[in-house]
Order: C-alpha cells, then structure tokens, then sequence
C-alpha cells in the first residue's frame, strides 16, 4: 500500500483517473474485437478451414479450338482464359464487371466474362480478341481503332473492340437499346446509340470519341 492510499480516511469514495488515452485505447480494442471473424478468435480455427470444392473438367471452345482444362469449379472464365490458356488479351480490371476490359464475345453475345464462371460456358462458342485478327491480318474493328485512334494506353481496347463487334451485330439483328426511339423499327447506327450502347467499357484515357468514329467506319463499310 502506498503513501496515498495509507493517508486515505476509511470512507473515502475511491478516484479513478480517465485519461483521454485511455478511453482511446480500450475504444481500439473493443471495436478490434467486434470485427474479427469468428475463425479468428476461435481456438483451431485454422485447422477447421473446410477444404475447397474437387476439381472438374471443363472444355472450352475458344477462337476455333478445343481446350480441355481441370479447374476449381469457382474459377471464372476470365481467369481460365488468363491464368490456364495464357489469353492474356482480356484483360482483368474492376473485376467486378463494371469496366468492361473483361469483355469477350460468347455465342455472338458480349459479356464480361470477369462475372461468369468458366464451367457454365461449355459447348459456347468463346470469341476473344485473339480470335478476331492477327497483326498481319488485322479484323477491320481493330483496324479502324487503329486508323481512328482509339486507344492511349491499351489496356481497355481489347474489352472495346470485342463488344463494338458484338454492338454492331445487335444493331443489326435488330435489339433496341435505351435510347432507341422507336421500338418498332430497325435500330440505326448513331452517335446517341454507340455511346449508349459502350457506355459498360470504361477508357480511362478518354478516347470515346475516336472509338464512335472508329464504329461508325466499319458499321458503314458493312452495311
């Protein structure tokens, strides 16, 4: 017992100093405390973790060809693509399908393929920017973007160019979009409506007007 607490008189009611930093640090702990996980904090928690699902076997068709792979089911097809095919051309952005860079082409249709699994897509008819063109033998969308600069950096027009073709194919097969004025009638290939219709693919960089005009050549050089 110490000096104060000897000279204290017996009823005296005891003082507790709250510092500021007191109240701080225990706050800190609690609020640690209350966003752990539950395996975090509980004893063999780590010894518990449930293993991951088995393997399956998938084959894709990707530009032509038959790929046979064995993948976690969970696997997207943009990571298949990537990570098991070395397609590195789609490119892996937002990776929660907002941006587009993800954009390949699957039985004529665009998706983003960041947002779909990779086992779903067996039998599909899988188109990536691979398969549109090779330097020697550019697809006339690649050629147009390059013509009308549609790209600074690169890393987007992949995911642009993959979903102009498809956009080009929807005009022409007739799918309206929101602002297609009159839904009765055969889309036309406009300003209003290409912007509409890329505005899912993001460039950073700020080259949508030279992709319009890239579009709107080979839209005109098909029709």
């Amino acid at each position: 017992m110490d000096d104060h607490e000897s000279n204290r008189e017996p009823d005296a009611p005891i003082r507790f100093e709250v510092t500021r930093r007191t109240v701080v640090e225990t706050g800190t702990t609690a609020l640690l405390l209350t966003a752990l996980p539950r395996a975090a904090v509980t004893a063999g928690s780590v010894d518990n973790k449930e293993p991951p699902p088995p393997s399956v076997s998938v084959t894709l068709q990707i530009n032509g060809r038959s790929h046979s792979l064995t993948l976690d089911p969970r696997t997207t097809l943009l990571d298949a693509l990537r990570e098991h095919l070395a397609l590195t051309g789609s490119k892996k952005g937002c990776d929660h399908g907002q941006c587009g860079a993800c954009t390949v082409i699957v039985d004529g249709r665009r998706i983003t393929s960041c947002l779909t699994l990779a086992v779903m897509h067996e039998g599909h008819s899988i188109t990536t920017i691979e398969g549109l063109g090779t330097p020697d033998n550019l697809h006339p969308m690649q050629a147009a973007f390059v013509k009308h600069d549609g790209y600074q950096c690169g890393y987007c027009t992949p995911g642009q160019i993959c979903s102009a073709v498809a956009v080009l194919n929807e005009i022409k097969t007739g799918i309206p979009s929101h602002v297609t004025a009159d839904l009765t009638a055969q889309p036309q290939v406009t300003a209003a409506e290409l912007r509409e219709r890329m505005s899912g693919n993001i460039c950073r960089c700020g080259a949508y007007s030279n992709i319009v005009e890239a579009i709107t050549e080979v839209a005109g050089s098909t029709t």
